[in-house]
């Protein structure tokens, strides 16, 4: 690691008296391309003379406190644990810094959640995953839209489809994708017996036009009348959409608004993020077909927590972390879980770099 920032550090030198040359103005791309890596070393140069900075102070404080002064002895030693604990936690940062960043993180997402067994005890589950995600996301400070839903007309959703967009979301929820199961007794079960039912969730980072290029020639578009619940207009004009894509058969339906062109404009959001993540699957099983289960391979089929009702119980399955918050969880609190996934990738990236 020490290695590896050094080398940083002396090409972050090299760039700044390159930027401190007059010639450099009079080429403006050239400019502005340095300048952008000298500010992508900026954070990690810095970090790592804080680091060098604790390292001097904790070998000087280890040499006054040999000093036959008993009184600068005591003062030394004093402040070596602090300063050890600094240096452990700059440590970390630096970790942190060098492990390669997931050039989506920044993005917006779209979140799908779809019934899986269980019936209507399943789709009644993706209700409160929804509720518990729209609720993660009010908490920090995100915005979350539905842009097609199928419910059940008894509170619960076949499966739902949302935008979900602010600050990083991608980096954050990337890892929720897989199969939920949830362990409760339903409402409708008159014995008292536990019933395990399982739902899926996929995160899509949203893709914009720019990431995904669709050909009007390439799509199919129906248009249809809504059906289910609704206010006026809803049911008595054709307003909603069905995209295929002729090319992998992704077909992608939107009728929660009254207006065609909202509909159709929801679903190609849509339909850009699949296209998007199909690609991006395509490349990483390239790259790693030869390995098995890790965090983050987003395979849908694999089960990746437990929502235990009778004991409370929430349980992520990669990282085999346990609470017993589960009420809090379900209102939108998984911060715990959420950072620990996040903590735990690092730490793989960081290996495999």
């Amino acid at each position: 690691m020490i290695t590896k920032l050094e080398s940083l550090a002396a090409k972050y030198r090299e760039l700044e008296r390159e930027l401190s040359t007059p010639e450099i103005f009079q080429d403006q791309d050239r400019y502005i391309k340095i300048a952008k890596k000298h500010a992508e070393l900026d954070e990690v140069v810095k970090a790592f003379e804080r680091y060098k900075t604790l390292l001097r102070e904790l070998s000087e404080n280890q040499e006054l406190a040999k000093d036959p002064d008993p009184e600068l002895c005591e003062l030394a030693q004093a402040e070596i644990p602090a300063l050890k604990s600094r240096i452990e936690e700059q440590e970390r940062l630096l970790k942190q810094l060098l492990t390669p960043k997931d050039p989506l993180d920044e993005k917006n997402i779209i979140l799908e959640i779809r019934a899986g067994t269980g019936g209507e005890e399943a789709a009644l589950f993706v209700a409160d995953v929804f509720r518990m995600y729209s609720r993660y996301a009010e908490l920090h400070g995100w915005r979350v839209e539905v842009l097609s839903s199928s419910d059940t007309g008894t509170g619960g959703f076949k499966e739902i489809v949302a935008s979900v967009s602010g600050n990083s979301v991608y980096s954050k929820l990337k890892y929720e994708s897989g199969a939920h199961r949830v362990q409760r007794v339903p409402a409708t079960e008159s014995q008292g017996r536990i019933h395990t039912s399982a739902i899926t969730v996929a995160i899509l980072p949203e893709a914009e036009e720019v990431d995904v290029k669709i050909d009007p020639g390439d799509i199919r578009v129906d248009v249809f009348r809504s059906s289910g619940p609704g206010g006026q207009s809803v049911n008595t004009t054709d307003s909603a959409i069905r995209i295929t894509h002729l090319a992998t058969g992704l077909v992608v339906t939107c009728q929660d608004e009254k207006s065609q062109h909202k509909n159709k404009a929801k679903a190609l959001k849509v339909l850009r993020s699949r296209l998007l993540q199909a690609a991006q699957d395509e490349t990483k099983k390239a790259y790693d077909d030869n390995r098995k289960a890790q965090v983050g391979t987003g395979d849908r089929s694999e089960r990746i927590r437990t929502y235990n009702y009778p004991q409370g119980r929430i349980t992520d399955h990669r990282i085999n972390l346990t609470l017993y918050n589960l009420d809090q969880a379900m209102d939108g609190h998984i911060d715990e879980i959420i950072d620990g996934l996040v903590q735990h990738y690092q730490a793989e990236a960081m290996k495999q770099s």
